[in-house]
């Protein structure tokens, strides 16, 4: 079992609209973040991961509020600043170039040169000559080396991630060594994840309340289940109470996001009166994004009122919201009662053995061009589309490669198709598929 690190986690603070979206955007490479010219107009919470010279790093973009008056989006920017100083091991104070240093600037510097955290002055918005020496103002922070950087044609960026990695504290060797399987524990706050913690470690590991935040870390516990070593990534509660509920959720979307990234196996716990919401769906999409092993429980099942068949419904139910992520086991527990809870173990145990199936050439091939045989790929651009062969190269998790005369004519439609037929005679519950078409 190959196991996920605990990357290191580098954030980006500011004030807004110096362009920390759009920084965060040219150092993952992807249009995640919603950049836009309004103050505050980050809602979705980003997280992703920089790959720079050989090493891996974790990032966040702290602009993941929606201020409603300025009292409350100063109040905002100083709580995210302390949640980015808490969590983070390298912070990127952004500023703008254009206009010099602020008020709120000088704020924030006064908060950062109170932190033993390693802080680099990163100068957006220069991008040209006169800009670059404009940005030799913001030594007068005390902060240290200024990077003058233009995020969005990506100029400078390349000596501030030098320096970045020269900052990145060094990974112990003896978790690269680690070969347990993690299994992170995820969901919205009081569905029940410590409680499902204490009631599989049997012992109260963590303080359990009505009250949700109440946990006060969030403490990896190693356990031996069935022969097999595992980690529980208990992401419950926040360290400290944050005052504004749009950093609430920053916060423990951040913390849920580096939980999925470090493990194997992801639980995402519901509340069975509460059911899937959106949130949810957000967290299970980012877990296959990451290609990790998915477990859906449901908890409190105690206090539904039921039938002979309420669970067949309830689990048709969360597929019909689900899409194409049907492929999740979801089980029904109680962690207050013990009721169905070793099932949980039983299901992430079995989902980590699938994620490490291989599956033999002949075999996939057998299935896979009688699918095709029956199901022709739609023609591309006048000609026909050939599947030659396919095979597995790859597990943990399991990537798939065909062998194609033209691979752009493999749309989105037919991909799913032949997934489906892998996983009807191959199996691979609760494991993202990845399916790559080759030049043949």
């Amino acid at each position: 079992m190959s196991v996920a690190k605990k990357l290191p986690l580098v954030a980006i603070i500011g004030r807004p609209n110096v362009g920390k979206s759009t920084l965060f955007n040219r150092l993952i490479e992807e249009r995640q973040a919603i950049v836009h010219d309004e103050p505050g107009v980050t809602r979705d919470r980003v997280y992703g991961t920089v790959d720079w010279n050989g090493k891996t790093f974790a990032l966040t973009d702290t602009g993941g509020y929606v201020p409603h008056s300025s009292d409350r989006f100063e109040a905002a920017i100083r709580e995210q600043v302390d949640l980015a100083i808490e969590e983070a091991d390298v912070l990127l104070f952004t500023v703008d170039a254009t206009t010099g240093i602020t008020d709120l600037d000088e704020e924030l510097a006064e908060k950062l040169r109170r932190t033993s955290k390693p802080v680099l002055v990163v100068a957006n918005k220069a991008d040209n000559e006169v800009r670059r020496l404009e940005a030799q103002q913001f030594y007068a922070f005390g902060l240290g080396e200024v990077y003058p950087i233009s995020a969005i044609s990506g100029s400078g960026t390349g000596d501030m991630l030098d320096a970045v990695l020269e900052q990145l504290p060094t990974l112990p060797e003896e978790m690269e060594e680690d070969e347990a399987i993690r299994i992170a524990i995820v969901g919205r706050p009081n569905v029940g994840k410590s409680s499902l913690t204490n009631a599989l470690i049997g012992k109260e590991r963590s303080i359990v309340t009505e009250i949700s935040g109440t946990t006060r870390d969030a403490i990896d516990t190693r356990i031996t289940y069935e022969g097999e070593n595992i980690v529980l990534i208990d992401t419950a509660g926040l360290r400290k109470k944050s005052r504004i509920r749009e950093n609430v959720e920053f916060y423990a979307t951040l913390r849920t996001q580096r939980a999925i990234q470090r493990s194997d196996i992801v639980v995402l716990v519901l509340d069975a009166e509460r059911g899937l919401e959106s949130q949810d769906i957000k967290v299970l999409k980012q877990a296959e994004r990451m290609k990790k092993g998915m477990v859906i429980v449901v908890n409190k099942w105690d206090l539904i009122d039921k039938t002979t068949d309420t669970a067949d419904r309830y689990r048709k139910a969360i597929y019909g919201r689900l899409g194409t992520l049907t492929y999740i086991p979801i089980l029904f527990v109680s962690a207050l009662t013990g009721k169905r809870v070793p099932r949980v173990l039983d299901a992430a145990l079995a989902v980590a053995r699938e994620r490490q199936k291989r599956i033999p050439t002949s075999r996939l091939n057998e299935v896979l061009l009688q699918a095709i045989q029956t199901n022709h790929p739609p023609a591309y651009r006048g000609k026909h589309v050939k599947i030659k062969y396919v095979s597995q190269v790859k597990a943990n998790p399991p990537v798939f490669a065909y062998f194609v005369n033209h691979p752009r004519g493999i749309k989105e439609p037919y991909r799913r198709y032949l997934e489906r037929h892998i996983r009807e005679h191959f199996g691979f519950e609760g494991v993202p598929l990845t399916q790559v078409f080759k030049e043949k």
